[in-house]
């Protein structure tokens, strides 16, 4: 067990300490537990690193913003326990992170294994709006429906044992933390960089999986040079417990026939990667890094001119609206309304929107105010629920529409709180 500062992550060591090192990284909602039933198998040939993600399992709440970060923060966790190099199997959230590392620190994996994950997660709305229901109601509604999304009906039935402590994994989870992943799995998406893993991967799946199942298991094997599929018969998503045994004989094999030896120099010696690399020495050109938070303006080079705001625009308008609502309205356009719809994605999302002056929960409580002072009630719909998306809790909501109603006046308040009622009610209430 660890001490847990923020920027690393709560682990725990399993098996010889002469061996070499096997990483499992543990799915959204899970503990390290989840692995349980394959450490006396691994430990025979592998020192076995397990973690928690922030706020799982009793770490400590310290959110993650993006899978880049959890990969960050597991290295600095290495780095401090003197490991530079290991094979990484993860599951889901896991998945990503694996990917993360391949993508971006291929000299510290000596082979890969990515389970019940995805290039994608779903879409970017689906995991913002789980945010929306963990902020207003807590994670019981999430905890009891894991069950569903995690095992097959009939494993389900047979081992309420196992379906109660999966349960209560998510139960004891830090909603925040929770929260936090699932934006991070909502901004994650490196399909058009599968071509640059260059690490052997064993990309297994669980046949009935609902959540990531075999398409997702296919597309990562139609993009990774050197990847392999393996398709496990009566499992669903959380395919390690479910079948724990077919789980622990893939792994076998894979790490044992496919750990990729260190690069050798021309004279035969082994390149070691240094225990804390250095920033200008890079062993493989860097992929970008996402954008965590808005950065300064850069200044463009002589001759250039500014950067076109429509780009950023319509990234912060997906954001802030949803995918679903900016593709209706992309889809209504025509001719006519076209211009109209440039400068509002230009101007107000582009310029206005996204700038470093206020947060957009701030952003979201003028606006509300705006449009109740306005009348705007079919806007007032829409930005309720992008003020959910944006973090405000249906009580934060009530207040600034209060506020509103005693400087806009109680006939224009009323009016907005019927529309705002209806509107968290819809996006608050757990799916059945």
């Amino acid at each position: 067990m660890s001490e847990t500062p923020p920027n690393t992550l709560q682990y725990r060591f399993d098996g010889p300490e002469d061996a070499p090192v096997l990483i499992l990284g543990p799915s959204l909602g899970t503990t390290w537990h989840m692995w349980d039933r394959q450490i006396p198998e691994l430990t025979k040939q592998w020192r076995v690193f397990r973690f928690d993600l922030p706020g799982h399992g009793g770490a400590p709440a310290h959110p993650a913003a993006s899978v880049t970060d959890l990969a960050t923060r597991l290295l600095a966790t290495l780095e401090g326990l003197g490991v530079h190099r290991f094979g990484y199997a993860g599951c889901a959230l896991g998945g990503a992170v694996g990917i993360e590392l391949a993508l971006r620190h291929p000299e510290r994996l000596a082979s890969l294994a990515l389970i019940a994950a995805s290039p994608r997660f779903g879409t970017a709305d689906e995991f913002r709006q789980r945010g929306v229901i963990v902020r207003t109601n807590g994670l019981d509604p999430i905890a009891r429906s894991a069950p569903e999304r995690w095992f097959t009906g009939g494993f389900a039935a047979a081992q309420p044992a196992i379906t109660e402590w999966a349960v209560q994994m998510v139960r004891t989870t830090d909603p925040g933390c929770y929260i936090a992943a699932c934006e991070a799995l909502a901004s994650f998406d490196v399909r058009a960089g599968l071509g640059s893993v260059g690490v052997p991967t064993l990309v297994l799946v669980g046949s009935e999986d609902q959540v990531t199942g075999p398409a997702e298991a296919r597309t990562l094997v139609a993009g990774i040079p050197d990847a392999r599929l393996a398709v496990v018969p009566g499992a669903s998503h959380l395919v390690p417990v479910e079948q724990p045994a077919a789980v622990t004989d893939l792994l076998v094999r894979h790490f044992s026939t496919a750990w990729q030896p260190l690069p050798e120099t021309a004279t035969g010696h082994v390149v070691l990667p240094a225990a804390a690399p250095r920033p200008a020495v890079t062993p493989a050109p860097p992929q970008p890094v996402p954008v965590a938070e808005i950065a300064p303006a850069a200044v463009p080079p002589e001759g250039q001119g500014v950067p076109d705001p429509y780009d950023a625009g319509i990234k912060v308008r997906r954001e802030v609206l949803g995918d679903a609502h900016v593709d209706r309205i992309l889809e209504e356009t025509d001719a006519f309304s076209e211009d109209f719809q440039e400068l509002v994605t230009r101007y107000a999302w582009g310029e206005v929107w996204d700038r470093p002056g206020l947060d957009r929960r701030t952003r979201s409580c003028v606006t509300l105010t705006a449009l109740v002072a306005g009348g705007h009630l079919d806007e007032l719909a829409v930005h309720t629920r992008a003020a959910l998306r944006n973090g405000l809790t249906p009580d934060e909501i009530k207040e600034v529409l209060l506020q509103a109603a005693v400087y806009c006046g109680v006939p224009a308040a009323s009016g907005a709180f019927r529309v705002a009622q209806q509107v968290i009610r819809e996006e608050t209430t757990p799916p059945e």
